[in-house]
């Protein structure tokens, strides 16, 4: 059960990480806003990346807050990880 649950929790933060790929390829193509897989991905990815949108000023037409976004998510994802290991397996 632990096992699973840590796998879960892992695998989470796998499709988070991928939902956040495809909204940044979303915005190098001209999309259907109205689609509602898209409205989808914009609404469980747009609050956790416009944490980072104000924290640094864009390059020109280039938006590099998605860089933090990644290294924080992954930070994020590796602390939990670890917490969940040390309650769940020791």
């Amino acid at each position: 059960m632990a096992f699973e649950l840590y796998r879960l929790v892992g695998l989470a933060f796998e499709v988070y990480t991928w939902l956040l790929i495809i909204r940044i390829l979303l915005t190098w193509f001209p999309v259907d806003p109205y689609n509602p897989l898209v409205q989808f991905i914009a609404r469980v990815t747009d609050p956790f990346l416009n944490l980072f949108r104000g924290l640094l000023p864009p390059l020109g037409a280039v938006d590099i807050s998605p860089i933090l976004a990644f290294f924080a998510l992954r930070l994020l994802r590796t602390l939990v990880m670890s917490i969940l290991r040390q309650v769940l397996f020791f």
